[in-house]
């Protein structure tokens, strides 16, 4: 699992590219789904818990052909995954 956030220009854009072209994109470096976040405290960010390792992600992020994609969906920056700091139990 990985926690990344973004912010975007509009969020039902973000959320059309994200679930098509996105999608297709993150298949091909091994993400099994999403589960996408609106921030109650800014309006333009969103956080996304992906079923992803962290080198499907910088696989993903280093491609060649993701930042046309991300345009597309209107971030404003580069997706940046969260710094893992602890588990702890119930």
């Amino acid at each position: 699992m990985l926690l990344a956030t973004t912010q975007v220009e509009d969020f039902d854009r973000f959320l059309e590219v994200f679930s098509n072209a996105g999608a297709e994109k993150r298949r091909q470096h091994g993400s099994e789904g999403a589960l996408i976040f609106r921030d109650p405290n800014e309006a333009d960010r969103v956080w996304v818990i992906f079923d992803w390792d962290a080198e499907g992600w910088e696989s993903f992020v280093s491609n060649h052909e993701v930042p046309p994609i991300m345009k597309d969906a209107g971030h404003k920056s580069k997706p940046q995954a969260a710094e893992f700091a602890a588990r702890c139990d119930a």
